[in-house]
């Protein structure tokens, strides 16, 4: 567990990850010097890890498939299989109502579909179910907000690659790679955080802030969707929402600090009008979770937004 000033620093890193040792010092109370040295100390523990997560759009993974899966003979050897392919960026071995669960993302529908039917090619594997997510209500460590109006140049996609490997790669770093000024450099990467190309965030190790207990969940709901998802995701704890259609409306994932402050999650959840827990499902073991991604060949002058 950490002190309750690397548990700030965290948190602030997590805010912002590109946020100078000045402004951290000034959070904490403590020197710039002192606070350096926290940092980095955290950063080569690997309480956290700092890193650039591109929007969907710009990677070209806006179809997004969240796969329940049950096995015959090792869940775990199963799963890393699961993990080894590309399009999965989540995968954990659960306890309820499937074996393990795990997240991929793709183009588009037809690519979704092509790589649900690789998954359940894999040898062990009896069944899976999907759930399209149409709407990702809220996800605690990647950009969920409607991408700006921007054009992307080549110079842009290096800056985006040098980020997702680091996110707090230093500035004078990022103009030597790119060969601009230290000064355009910076403008170039405020510009493509602030329209939302790319979210510099901490990627904490869950139990250094003392969530020890991961859980799943499928709701149906009565009424509209959206409006009650929004009430789902503001409710604490948890981590990630989307609505969609499949065997359930929404599905989601909490985090707390005990599997009986994880009940509580899921009690206050049961508590919201217009909603019914389906299922829910508790994560034992992360196999894989990542949030970078190659990025696709791109011509020069690409405009998104």
């Amino acid at each position: 567990m950490l002190d309750a000033v690397d548990t700030v620093l965290v948190r602030e890193l997590q805010r912002d990850g590109r946020a100078t040792f000045q402004a951290l010092a000034d959070r904490v109370g403590l020197s710039r010097t002192a606070v350096r040295a926290r940092v980095q100390h955290l950063l080569e523990t690997k309480v956290v890890r700092v890193v650039g997560i591109v929007h969907a759009a710009v990677l070209g993974t806006q179809a997004i498939g969240h796969v329940s899966i049950t096995v015959d003979g090792s869940a775990r050897e199963v799963a890393g299989s699961v993990a080894e392919r590309p399009c999965v960026s989540f995968t954990a071995l659960t306890a309820g109502p499937h074996d393990l669960v795990a997240q991929v993302r793709t183009r588009d529908d037809a690519a979704l579909a092509a790589e649900i039917d690789q998954l359940r090619a894999i040898p062990g594997v009896r069944s899976a179910e999907v759930f399209r997510s149409v709407t990702t209500v809220r996800d605690a460590h990647s950009v969920v907000r409607e991408l700006g109006d921007v054009t992307l140049d080549d110079i842009d996609w290096r800056l985006l690659q040098e980020l997702q490997r680091d996110g707090r790669a230093p500035y004078t770093r990022l103009a030597e790679v790119i060969g601009l000024s230290q000064a355009a450099t910076r403008a170039r990467v405020v510009r493509l955080m602030r329209s939302g190309v790319i979210q510099v965030t901490g990627l904490a190790d869950p139990l250094a802030l003392g969530a020890a207990e991961l859980g799943g969940f499928g709701l149906v709901v009565s009424g509209g969707a959206r409006r009650i998802a929004e009430a789902v995701a503001a409710q604490p704890g948890v981590r990630y929402l989307a609505t969609g259609f499949g065997r359930y409306d929404i599905l989601g994932l909490a985090e707390a600090s005990s599997r009986a402050e994880l009940v509580a999650v899921l009690d206050g959840i049961r508590t919201l009008p217009g909603v019914t827990v389906r299922e829910s499902w508790h994560h034992l073991d992360v196999v894989k979770e990542t949030y970078s991604t190659e990025l696709p060949d791109k011509p020069a002058d690409r405009r998104f937004g």
